[in-house]
């Protein structure tokens, strides 16, 4: 087990091929600011870095994942009189832009609230998994802001325009299981077992899927599936299917297939990802710059 202790408002540690992110302000029940919104910005950058980690799990110390803005921490990271600069990033956008970047899935375990910039950081996410008792709400018509973490682009794709307009429109706060029914969260647990379950998952696609495979099938899925046309996708498939007989773990999943054992994948993430695709080398500083 690694674990980086200079942090001061989340916890990163790795067991088992897992990085765990924790949300680590309990006292505020998580209350977001601009100091977490950068320590995870950073913790994920080190995760997809590291081709150790396969699976990343997001959760949150205490009884909520997070409550949203800390309002209490007051301002933001530039000065009030001259505005923000040109390449300032709001604060919920540098996670949930951060892991929609991520070359190795997601798994958000959300228990309690998840209000505000605490639901949204999540919406890029591979999986949210909730507990029973979870509570959502994008509230921020009810504060006079904005919704944010570009949580207009990724909530209609999750639940619909529909859904996405009555709980953006109405800001009002939801139930785990109104949640789940609409796509917004993919399974739901009691919370004493809601860990163990974003575990138990990351593991099976530990022991089960190739890294560079899921590294691409998880960024063809973000990045094609808007495109008005199946034509670029089909052509990209192309180049991708057609270096198959060069790549080594597509050689090893049939052959531990046909050999009924499990595989012993030896592509890396992110070494090992193919250089072409129209994505690559695309990271948050890159794209902060």
């Amino acid at each position: 087990m690694s674990e980086t202790s200079e942090y001061s408002e989340i916890t990163y540690s790795v067991v088992d091929r897992i990085a765990t992110v924790t949300l680590n302000r309990p006292e505020a029940h998580n209350g977001y600011t601009i100091t977490m919104s950068d320590e995870l910005a950073d913790a994920l950058d080190r995760a997809d870095a590291d081709s150790d980690v396969r699976v990343v799990v997001l959760t949150g110390a205490g009884k909520d994942f997070s409550v949203g803005a800390d309002l209490s921490q007051g301002g933001f990271d530039f000065d009030a009189e001259q505005g923000p600069g040109e390449h300032w990033q709001e604060p919920a956008g540098r996670c949930s832009k951060r892991i929609f970047l991520m070359n190795k899935p997601v798994i958000a375990a959300i228990a309690g609230a998840a209000i505000g910039g605490g639901i949204t950081i999540t919406l890029s996410a591979d999986y949210r998994l909730a507990s029973t008792d979870a509570r959502f709400g994008f509230v921020f018509v009810r504060r006079g802001i904005y919704p944010e973490g570009a949580s207009a682009w990724f909530l209609p794709r999750l639940v619909g325009l529909g859904t996405a307009m009555d709980w953006m429109i109405s800001g009002r706060v939801f139930d785990a299981e109104e949640a789940a029914g609409a796509g917004l969260v993919h399974r739901l647990h009691p919370r004493a077992e809601l860990l163990d379950r974003a575990y138990e998952l990351a593991r099976e696609i530990i022991d089960t899927t190739a890294p560079v495979s899921v590294a691409v099938t998880r960024q063809l899925l973000y990045r094609m599936s808007a495109l008005d046309s199946p034509l670029p996708v089909h052509a990209l498939d192309s180049k991708l299917i057609g270096g198959l007989t060069s790549n080594a773990d597509s050689v090893e999943g049939v052959v531990s297939f046909l050999q009924k054992r499990p595989p012993e994948w030896t592509l890396r993430v992110p070494e090992d990802i193919p250089g072409y695709l129209p994505w690559a080398g695309e990271n948050r500083h890159e794209e902060e710059t």
